[in-house]
């Protein structure tokens, strides 16, 4: 019963089901066609010879002369050596003549009256010599529009039988057979089929999350499992690349956090070695809150990376003025520009509306202008909104050291710094958040710099309508 209930098992017994029906279907056709067919030929050469044997019969004086009723002729000697029998009767329904291996068969009163008004008909008799079943034409003899006799031709359905019962066996032992060969094929076909899905099963049972590297490597082909195995490997894919940054991203995370709670436990270390002035704990407080402003901004950030769902990063959307953002966002990044001694301008239209979340787009912008300020050693960050057809591109421009062109495709990565900036404070996490609540808005952001000429990140945004 267990084999019974698989997939290929069930294929199998579905397609031998179906031919089954259908071969049931197919032999019963034929075999009531064979059937009519011969039982047509069969009445057909009936009232062939009867018409042959009617001709035959010879007329004196309006009555049938019983010497000459059926005479020795060509065609009625051609017809007894193929087995039929003719017989002469008259109107009282006594056999004036008989030819034939069934000339003694009873006379039926019935038959006689009905051909006395003139009816030609079949009927379908056993006869009593050899109980084989026979066939019966009873035509009327007719002179002068008066019914003098009757003529009766007769032959036997042995034959018609005997075809039937061989088509019934060849029935009877073709359709098993065939429908045992249908659920063989059907079987060895479903598990060639359902091969690769074998395969997939026994990939899904060996992968667990910290093994995602098996692949099913199966050979390509343009159908329904092939397209699975396919989309398998596609989807095993992109979990192995997930878990690869999870695991990466724990790392790092890991890291980040333990860098500034190794600060303070150094910090705590030392002052607590020995007794220290005020001034000494007032500079380790200093130190100790810097360090858990460090770990603050860490944590938030790490929280708005774990939440970075479209639906869960940004909240209720609203059409937003982004002109007095750009500029609110500007004032107040001002101060942190001018004590490095930079030059912050922010040339923007009036008014240019988009829809979107508000604080998610002052924590983008925030972001992009803070990472601007931090590498900029002299010059200015410029900040335009460039109007297009269908969006509205916001351009942050800055002087600082630039970026290494191999490095840009790994600007917007988790913890990613690149090396000239390590001596800066941060946790390489604010461009990767710029990203994803560029993505939840249905924007996209992408970065042009070189290497001591500047970085500049364009921020694409829908128009609103």
């Amino acid at each position: 019963m267990k084999h019974l209930s698989t997939l290929r098992a069930r294929f199998a017994l579905g397609v031998a089901g179906l031919l089954l029906v259908a071969l049931l279907a197919f032999g019963a056709l034929v075999y009531i066609s064979l059937s009519r067919s011969l039982k047509a030929g069969i009445d057909d050469s009936l009232q062939l010879s009867a018409a042959q044997a009617n001709a035959a019969v010879n007329i004196e004086d309006g009555a049938i002369t019983v010497a000459d009723g059926i005479p020795e002729t060509s065609a009625i000697a051609g017809l007894q050596d193929r087995g039929f029998t003719i017989r002469v009767l008259n109107v009282a329904g006594q056999v004036l003549q008989a030819v034939g291996p069934y000339h003694a068969l009873p006379v039926a009163t019935t038959d006689i009256d009905r051909a006395v008004q003139r009816q030609s008909f079949f009927t379908t008799v056993t006869a009593s010599t050899d109980g084989n079943a026979v066939r019966v034409y009873t035509t009327p003899v007719i002179e002068h529009e008066h019914v003098i006799g009757v003529v009766q031709v007769v032959r036997t359905l042995e034959e018609v039988e005997d075809t039937q019962q061989r088509l019934l066996a060849v029935l009877l032992i073709s359709i098993p057979m065939l429908v045992s060969g249908a659920a063989v094929g059907g079987y060895v076909l479903a598990a060639r089929a359902l091969r690769p899905i074998d395969t997939i099963t026994r990939t899904a049972r060996r992968i667990s999350a910290e093994d995602l590297h098996a692949r099913l490597n199966l050979p390509p082909t343009d159908d329904e499992v092939g397209r699975l195995a396919a989309t398998f490997d596609t989807m095993l894919e992109r979990l192995d690349t997930s878990f690869q940054r999870e695991r990466q991203f724990t790392a790092d995370a890991s890291h980040e956090l333990r860098t500034p709670l190794a600060a303070m436990q150094t910090i705590l270390g030392v002052i607590r070695e020995q007794r220290r002035t005020p001034e000494d704990y007032e500079r380790a407080l200093d130190d100790l809150a810097q360090e858990t402003n460090r770990l603050r901004a860490l944590a938030d950030d790490l929280l708005h990376l774990a939440r970075g769902e479209a639906s869960l990063l940004i909240g209720e959307r609203e059409v937003v003025d982004l002109t007095m953002l750009l500029q609110d966002v500007t004032d107040s990044l001002a101060p942190l520009a001018e004590a490095k001694g930079l030059n912050l301008r922010c040339e923007t239209p009036h008014p240019l509306l988009v829809c979107g979340d508000r604080d998610g787009f002052i924590r983008l912008f925030v972001n992009l202008l803070d990472n601007a300020i931090k590498y900029t050693e002299y010059g200015g960050i410029t900040v335009r909104a460039l109007m297009g057809n269908d969006s509205t591109d916001v351009v942050i421009a800055d002087t600082g050291i630039g970026i290494a062109t191999d490095q840009l495709p790994h600007v917007f990565d988790r913890f990613y710094r690149v090396e000239a900036s390590r001596a800066t404070q941060g946790a390489g996490l604010g461009l990767s958040i710029a990203q994803q609540i560029a993505h939840a808005h249905g924007s996209t952001i992408t970065v042009q710099s070189a290497t001591g000429a500047g970085t500049t990140f364009t921020v694409r945004l829908p128009r609103h309508q």
